[in-house]
Parts: C-alpha cells; structure tokens; sequence
C-alpha cells in the first residue's frame, strides 16, 4: 500500500512529456504554407529541441546502444547519397525531410514517451485525428465538395485536399489501426468499447477514400492483429466487420458503384490497368534503370525529378489530373515513383535500403517477439498487460511497411509515418522488462522506481 501513493505522482508525471508529441497530429488539420511546409514540421522541430532540453535538465542517457543503432542505420546512406546530390540545397533539403522521418521524430518519441499510459495518449491523438479528418471526409461526399474522382468532385480527401489525396487515407487507416489494437487488447473496458465504435465509424471514411492501396494495407495490418489476437476473437472481429459492411453498402447504398468499381480495379492492375496503374509501372521502371545506373549509392537525394524523363518509358503521361476540394483542375506533376523502396533505391542505392530495410525489419522482428511474449502471460484471466500496446505498435509498423510498396514520404501526413515508427520502435526497443515483469499485486517499489525514471 505504500508503493500507490508515490506512483500516481510520478504516473502523472510521466504524461507531461508526451503531450507535445499528442499534439503534433492535431496541427496537421492546419493549412499548409505556399513552400509545403505545415505546423506539424515546425512542431515536430520544436519537439525535437525539448527533448534535447529535457535529457539535459534530467541528465540522463537518451537512447540504449541497441536503439542509437538501429534508429542511426539510415543516416549511414542518406550521409553518402546527400554528397551525391545535384545541389547543396537538394541535399540540405532531402537529408533534413529523411532525418525528421526516420531518426529525430521517431527518437523524440523514444525519449518522451516514458510508459504505457504515454502511449496510449499519442495513440488516442491517432484515433482522435482520423475521426476528425473522416467527418470531413464524409461530408465531402455528401456534399460534392470533395475531390475529384471520375468527373464528380466526390473523393473524401479531408483537410488535405486535392493536392494530398492520400493524406487523409493515410491518417484514417493508422487511426483505424490503432482502433483495433485497443479493442482488441487488454486496456480498460472503457477503452476498449470506445475503440470498437471509433473502428466501425472509421470504415465509412475509409471507404470514401477510394485509396486501394490503403484498403490493402489496412485490410491485411487488421487480419494479422486479429490472428495475434486469438482465433475466437478475431472471428468475432470478422463477422462483425462483414455485418458493418453490408448495412453501409447495402443497407443504406453508401457508394456501392463506386466502390464496387474500385474494388474490381484492384484485380484489374495486371490486365486491363488505367492510367494511374500506367503510371506508376513507369515509375517504377524508371526508378529501376536509375538504381542499375548507380547500383550502390544511387543518384543523390531529391535526384529522382531530375533523373525521371531520361529514364521513363513514352507510357508515362505528363501528371495526373486533381481538382476540387476547394482547388482548380490541373495537372500535378509526378515527382515520385510512389514507392518508398523504389525511391530509396534510386536515390540512396543499395547502401541506403538496406540500411532502412535492416532497422524495419528489427523492430518488426523484436516487436512481434516482445509482443507473443506478453500474450503467453497470464497474471489473471485473458492476455497479459500491455497487449493492446503490442497490436498497435505492430499495427502501425506492418501497415507502414505494405504501404511503402506503393507509397511513399510526402505531404503533412508523413508526420505521421514518424510518429508510427517512433510508437513501433518504442514498444520494441524501449518498452523493455522494466513493464514487462511487472505483476498484478506485486509491484516492487525499486521497478516502479526505474519506471518513472
């Protein structure tokens, strides 16, 4: 009894260093300045010096050796890539956009995010995020204000507009995601019924999208949540999912057609693709030749713009058409080949993908480890604590890496693939034993201790 009062102290504690991080998300529904950059980059970097601030003031070690090097992988290819730019300001720009990403915002998050109530905070920021941007969404299409899509401005694309037609996809899916791993987990009951509904109304805004990459990608980082669940849950999960979805397209006709099209495209990308399918296989290609051209170091940051003519196919149309959501129709170049691997490839060579693909792949393995290990514990009836931290850590990380086949960093939105990598790489590397050997009734006060610290 001794141990409680001195804990909710420093528990409260732990949640003031996590909040700047839950209000990045919010600043994304901000409008963005004329050069690209938003609040959520200006408050990502102000993020980054309050870390740095408070590691100082509280003298303490920042990052463990295993996270220093996992986290400091990339800067090993973008450091070479950068001396093989076209300009000082593409490789200034470039090396700084690549270091937000994937070192200091995931890093920031690592440090300020102290325990599990932290984390459940900037995971609810998440949810909060989507459900905002899905309304919008929804009215978007109800309304006719949304973006274009197939001649009729009906594209939920939220507060991101024509010009970011993923972002909103993007910031619904993780939300969803997120969604899940709480419901699904052993969090407060409270929690979990919330989580269940946020879910279900994030399906709609989804839909609206007409994003099939992050159809994909949510649809497959869901099914492997719900197998790491358990199978009776996640046949629970699936019926009820299915029930949802046959009110919403077939009860109320929510966009069937058109929705019903878009689903049949997916099968259609081999056989008879449409242009944006085109596209991208161009793209792809001419990332292709580029790589095999500088197989080791690729052309330099911010190189692919000015390599792509050279190496593309004549399939290749001048941009893709956007318009509405409060935007003219015009052409937007396309300046990506819409594959982060692809981009990383051709730009940063075989040396910079493998050093992002090898930390990846060790927060994912070390992350689904950590993961079955809290699930095979039963301190009481059900899952071990922390479960619902684990889907959603691995969640994010799963969508993340099926979604960089076809996309990539760009737009506001890549505030969140950071902060998805930071929640991952926390819950993998800095999570750790000090939560993990913690039992229901028998909290040592030195564990608790170490915690808070």
């Amino acid at each position: 009894m001794s141990f409680a009062p001195a804990a909710l102290p420093r528990r409260a504690a732990g949640l003031v260093p996590v909040l700047p991080l839950a209000a990045l998300p919010a600043l994304l529904a901000l409008p963005l300045a004329h050069d690209g950059a938003g609040p959520a980059d200006v408050g990502s970097a102000l993020v980054v010096v309050y870390c740095v601030i408070l590691l100082l003031r509280e003298r303490r070690r920042p990052l463990s050796p295993a996270a220093a090097v996992v986290l400091g992988l990339p800067v090993v290819g973008l450091a070479l890539a950068a001396m093989g730019a076209s300009s000082p300001e593409a490789a200034f720009t470039g090396l700084g956009r690549y270091l937000q990403v994937f070192v200091l915002v995931p890093a920031a998050v690592l440090v300020l995010v102290r325990d599990r109530t932290g984390f459940r905070v900037l995971v609810w920021s998440f949810v909060g995020l989507a459900l905002g941007q899905g309304a919008v969404g929804v009215h978007q299409y109800v309304t006719g204000t949304g973006a274009s899509y197939q001649g009729e401005d009906v594209r939920a694309v939220g507060t991101f507009g024509a010009h970011d037609v993923m972002g909103m996809a993007t910031a619904v899916s993780l939300g969803l995601v997120c969604a899940v791993g709480i419901a699904l987990g052993r969090a407060a009951v409270w929690q979990r019924v919330t989580a269940t509904g946020c879910a279900v109304a994030l399906l709609l805004p989804l839909a609206l999208s007409f994003s099939r990459g992050a159809w994909i990608a949510t649809a497959l980082t869901c099914a492997v949540q719900l197998a790491l669940a358990g199978p009776r849950r996640a046949l629970k999960a699936a019926l009820a999912v299915a029930a949802v979805g046959v009110v919403l397209t077939g009860g109320f006709g929510i966009g069937t057609d058109r929705l019903q099209e878009r689903i049949d495209s997916i099968a259609q990308v081999g056989d008879a693709p449409d242009q944006s399918v085109v596209d991208r296989y161009a793209l792809w290609a001419a990332a292709g030749r580029m790589w095999r051209e500088q197989p080791l170091t690729g052309v330099g940051l911010k190189g692919f713009p000015e390599y792509r003519d050279g190496h593309a196919t004549l399939a290749l149309s001048s941009g893709s058409d956007i318009g509405g959501a409060g935007t003219v129709h015009q052409k937007q170049a396309l300046l990506s080949p819409h594959s982060m691997y692809l981009l990383v490839l051709s730009e940063q060579g075989l040396i910079g993908l493998l050093a992002l693909a090898v930390g990846w792949l060790t927060l994912l393995v070390c992350g689904l480890r950590r993961l079955l290990r809290v699930r095979s514990r039963r301190p009481w009836p059900g899952p071990g604590p922390g479960l619902d931290c684990g889907l959603v850590a691995c969640g994010l990380l799963l969508w993340l890496l099926t979604d960089f086949v076809y996309g990539d960093i760009g737009g506001p939105s890549t505030m969140l693939v950071a902060l998805g990598l930071g929640l991952a790489a926390w819950w993998a590397l800095a999570a750790g034993e000090r939560e993990d050997v913690v039992s229901l009734g028998t909290v040592p006060e030195r564990v608790g201790g170490a915690a808070a610290r």
